[in-house]
């Protein structure tokens, strides 16, 4: 399984993963494309050249599907759903092509292409079974996506999500409780809300309240001990959901706001429906009410008409904001959004120069704002793969509630990943903080113990091991000899 894109689509690919091996197949090591039987692509268009990697991955794979006789590769995901015909006229050596809304299908559109032996392309244009009653293969023991809608309402320019994945569809309420308590017993202890407008949940049935009343729902759960959820949008992030986070004790102080841009004129042309004032103002509650939380945010560089005072803009927005981290992009066209046809596309160069001096000074708040937090005692819940240099620095890494990356001395005792350890911070770096002293306290968890027995005893079979899978093939079916299976 080889995955792109955005938590929507590591999530999607955890039902794949489920689905697939719920009809038998098993997983192929890490690396090893060559030897699987099956080899799936979960794939973004929003990404720049989203279609040169796939294509460029798709041809290293067609003389290993030569040489191996019955492999079999799809192509799924938002690429998938954009481009359906053309990627089995580019790479005619796919099998199956299905696309966002038809994730279900997986398993009955390979089997179809083997016993037909011509290649599957299934996209539906509208969502045929929630993602989440499908089965679920989840990537950690200790932390899971919680998915509560799909699809979205927003028409932003530069963005073709909403043609990809549809209008917004929210899950009912008992069900997405009954499947975080249903992964709380299997020793899970943080789930994360997952939508791409998270906190317009509630807009099939027109509560307004209905995200802040899910929050408080989850602080009910017992055993759960952190709640997250991305992303939300400024539109819809109303004063309720400020005090159901700050009321609610298992509501992790953390925020993830994507601002684009701090110009209300590329605000307008982006179509995003909130200005600058309104989104300092909800910083401002935020930290009104929980000042100790690291507020997070997406910004775009280089939007067709930007033009110098209008980047200045978001450089004062970012100035005024403190994110505790931000993720910035070059503006790049993308092909079947209105901004793609926009007059004034920015040059290359200017793009760039912007966007170097954007990432220097929120490099400069980070290191800041990281800097506070020395000297606080956190309580870190051990991750697993945070940090690469742990083997070397004997250390281990985990997230702070706030979802800091702290990595810390290891302790004397034995700790695994989902346990969680109180340390002491002593040094900060703009992407990270360091607990060099001894730990302060250790508590092992049942999430602990889950990954422990997930690990220690791994099982053959369905629906029961962690990471990327690997993909085994059925054994072949007897050729048809007649009735209504010849075609």
């Amino acid at each position: 399984m080889r995955t792109y894109g955005c938590q929507m689509n590591v999530h999607d690919s955890e039902r794949l993963s489920g689905l697939l091996e719920g009809a038998g197949y098993v997983r192929a090591p890490e690396g090893a494309d060559g030897d699987a039987d099956v080899v799936v692509f979960n794939t973004c268009a929003v990404r720049e050249n989203a279609d040169n990697k796939l294509y460029g991955n798709l041809g290293r794979l067609a003389p290993m599907k030569t040489r191996r006789p019955g492999m079999q590769i799809a192509v799924g995901g938002c690429l998938a759903q954009k481009d359906r015909d053309t990627i089995v006229k580019k790479a005619p050596w796919v099998d199956v092509v299905f696309g966002t809304h038809n994730i279900g299908k997986l398993p009955v559109l390979l089997e179809r292409a083997r016993v037909q032996e011509e290649a599957q392309v299934e996209i539906a244009e509208s969502l045929e079974a929630f993602p989440s009653t499908l089965p679920t293969r989840r990537e950690s023991a200790y932390a899971a996506w919680v998915s509560i809608s799909v699809g979205c309402n927003n028409t932003c320019t530069f963005c073709i999500v909403p043609a990809l994945r549809g209008k917004e569809k929210d899950r009912r309420t008992g069900d997405i409780l009954a499947e975080i308590e249903a992964l709380v017993a299997e020793g899970v202890s943080e789930i994360t809300l997952l939508g791409q407008n998270v906190n317009a949940y509630g807009s099939d049935i027109g509560d307004r309240e209905a995200f802040s009343k899910l929050l408080r729902a989850c602080g009910k759960i017992e055993g759960l001990e952190r709640v997250r959820f991305t992303s939300p949008h400024p539109r819809d992030f109303t004063d309720d959901v400020i005090a159901a986070m700050a009321e609610t004790p298992n509501v992790m102080p953390q925020l993830h706001m994507p601002l684009q841009s701090g110009s209300d004129t590329v605000l307008r042309a982006m179509r995003r429906s909130y200005r600058q004032e309104r989104f300092l103002g909800i910083i401002e509650k935020v930290r009104a009410a929980m000042p100790h939380a690291a507020i997070s945010t997406d910004i775009i560089v280089g939007f067709p008409g930007e033009t110098e005072e209008d980047f200045e803009q978001t450089m004062h927005t970012v100035r005024e904001a403190r994110f505790a981290q931000a993720f910035t992009f070059q503006y790049s066209k993308r092909p079947g959004t209105p901004a793609a046809t926009m007059e004034d596309q920015i040059p290359k160069e200017v793009v760039q120069e912007r966007y170097m001096r954007l990432v220097a000074l929120q490099e400069e708040i980070s290191w800041e704002e990281n800097k506070k937090q020395v000297g606080r005692t956190v309580d870190v819940m051990v991750a697993e793969g945070e940090g690469r240099k742990d083997g070397a620095t004997h250390r281990l890494s985990g997230r702070a509630p706030d979802n800091r990356l702290v990595h810390f001395t290891k302790p004397d005792e034995d700790v695994r990943p989902g346990d969680v350890v109180t340390v002491g911070i002593t040094y900060a770096a703009p992407h990270h903080l360091l607990a060099e002293g001894p730990s302060k306290a250790v508590r092992r968890t049942r999430s602990g113990d889950a990954w422990e027995k997930r690990t220690a005893r791994p099982q053959q079979g369905p629906g029961v091991l962690l990471g990327l899978p690997k993909i085994g093939v059925p054994e072949p079916l007897p050729a048809a000899t007649g009735g209504c299976s010849v075609q």
